[in-house]
């Protein structure tokens, strides 16, 4: 399930399945792009993600996966649609980042994750391509050789390397990741719509 709370500019969406580690369906993934769609027009200036738990997510749905969601469309239109936000977007990590879940958080312009995050996408391991996007947004952030050693190697992550490296970009402990994802945004929250997509499109061009 995916909850879209709209506190006036600010977009919080959460990913709630905790139960089993946030794992994601083809249904989730749209009701999230949806989620993006209905900040885009309603003219949100942030977006905030996260997830309900200790998990943030643990990729595909297992059972899914093996029906075909690994390969699905649905993961690259999520995380072209987050790159695409017109609006300050932010992943708020309440814990480990696993698999497919890693495009939509690529995608986001700022990533906060608690001390107890760990990082890992395990598609050499299960047989299974990244998708389309993900290793050049992942080279972006940490360079070849570090994007290699997670999607190749099969490395874990612990958040402390994860920081160091540039994949995220706060440790935040997790009473306090929802409030400094917010302070982050409270300069964009304050500003017109068109003021935030102006100083956004400046910074892509960089």
């Amino acid at each position: 399930m995916i909850h879209n709370q709209q506190r006036g500019g600010l977009s919080l969406l959460t990913i709630d399945r905790p139960d089993k580690a946030n794992s994601l369906t083809g249904a989730m993934l749209r009701d999230l792009a949806t989620a993006l769609d209905q900040a885009a027009a309603a003219g949100s200036q942030a977006v905030i993600l996260t997830g309900a738990g200790k998990v943030f997510s643990a990729g595909a749905d297992l059972d899914k996966a093996r029906a075909g969601l690994a390969t699905a469309p649905e993961w690259e239109v999520l995380s072209a649609r987050m790159a695409a936000m017109p609006c300050l977007t932010i992943a708020a990590l309440n814990g480990t980042l696993a698999g497919g879940a890693f495009g939509m958080v690529l995608a986001c312009d700022i990533r906060l994750a608690v001390p107890e995050a760990r990082f890992f996408y395990p598609v050499m391991k299960l047989g299974f391509l990244p998708q389309p996007s993900d290793p050049a947004r992942l080279v972006r952030l940490v360079g070849p050789a570090r994007a290699k050693m997670i999607l190749m190697a099969g490395a874990k992550i612990e958040a402390p390397e994860a920081l160091a490296w540039g994949l995220v970009d706060r440790i935040v402990p997790g009473p306090d990741l929802l409030p400094a994802a917010e302070a982050l945004a409270a300069d964009t929250l304050a500003a017109a719509p068109s003021h935030v997509s102006a100083i956004k499109a400046m910074v892509i061009k960089a």
